[in-house]
């Protein structure tokens, strides 16, 4: 996230959430500079007398091109998954120090971004670590492992609506009525998904929401917070390490190594359930949320024009017809197409 060049402004819901949190005194008003960077919810800087503090608002419609409306009390879950996810993964998660379910709004450490690079930038850039990808993936599992069976946890997480409404359906099922002769298997991942419910999962392990700190990787975003199938987190973490090989086709290589150390990493840490059901779950949703980031609600913005994402929707549609049980069948297919 970075600062926008808008003039300074006042937004008086979250000075109000500050004064509530009691980081901020009635007759105080503190910078606040709104930052770029996310589609789902207004997030801010603010820079208090004790340093600054980062506040995010959930919005209810998405700032997409479909319509995309989303429940704005999935930011209540999304304060309870960083509590939780802090007690397995610590220096994974901002500290939370305020969750506001008046506002739909959190307020969090802010890290800055001259220690805690963006990683989707860092990808983009040609910054492309393999061991950054391995740490990603110890930090996730850690997560599932801690939270794995645990029905304490998945009560506190009721969020199946939730998650249906801004995963399943923007994805698998918008994904469905653009490929009718597709429908049935993707509408089978959506329910077979939903159906597993196995540990915490945050919903959008991207690299738009991952710092890379001094500490290792820092989760953002959990809007998706749910207690179901861990295969998702796995799966969409690696749909954005394969689709950022045509950003930079010359690096093509360099994201397939991140992917590879990515997988075997996690997998390697599967203890809750034998490790090949779960790779063969993520290996066929993969497919499915390649093919939504071209044809689903949420296409993803870097893609070069219609041979970009032709080559998706080969590669994607020819995966969920013949569905793999290992997350190599499809790497391997996309590294010949991608770099063709």
């Amino acid at each position: 996230m970075s600062r926008t060049n808008r003039p300074p402004v006042i937004d008086g819901d979250i000075l109000a959430v500050l004064r509530r949190a009691g980081l901020c005194a009635i007759d105080s008003v503190p910078t606040m500079a709104p930052l770029t960077g996310g589609v789902s919810s207004d997030i801010w800087r603010i820079d208090l007398e004790d340093g600054a503090v980062a506040v995010k608002r959930a919005l209810a419609k998405l700032k997409v091109a479909k319509d995309w409306q989303a429940p704005v009390e999935r930011n209540v879950y999304e304060a309870a998954w960083m509590e939780e996810a802090r007690r397995h993964a610590p220096s994974a998660v901002p500290r939370l120090l305020h969750q506001d379910a008046a506002a739909g709004a959190l307020v969090m450490e802010f890290l800055d971004p001259a220690d805690h690079p963006l990683w989707k930038k860092m990808l983009l850039e040609g910054e492309i670590v393999a061991d950054h990808a391995r740490a990603v993936g110890q930090a996730l599992a850690a997560i599932h492992v801690g939270t794995a069976g645990r029905a304490e946890v998945a009560a506190a997480f009721p969020t199946d609506r939730i998650f249906h409404e801004i995963r399943l359906e923007p994805y698998l099922l918008a994904t469905a009525e653009v490929h009718p002769d597709l429908g049935r298997q993707l509408r089978g991942l959506a329910r077979t998904t939903a159906a597993n419910r196995i540990a915490l999962v945050h919903g959008d392990v991207s690299p738009k929401n991952i710092l890379i700190g001094p500490n290792g990787p820092v989760f953002l975003d959990a809007e998706c917070a749910w207690y179901g199938d861990p295969a998702f987190d796995l799966a969409f973490c690696l749909n954005h390490l394969m689709l950022k090989c045509l950003w930079r086709p010359e690096d093509a290589g360099r994201y397939l190594e991140c992917f590879d150390a990515l997988a075997e990493t996690y997998l390697g840490q599967v203890v809750w359930e034998k490790r090949d059901r779960l790779e063969g779950r993520a290996a066929a949703l993969l497919p499915g949320l390649f093919l939504a980031r071209v044809d689903g609600k949420s296409p993803v913005e870097y893609l070069r024009g219609l041979q970009d994402r032709d080559k998706v929707r080969m590669v994607g549609r020819h995966f969920l017809a013949q569905v793999p049980d290992r997350l190599a069948a499809i790497r391997e297919a996309w590294e010949r197409e991608s770099t063709a």
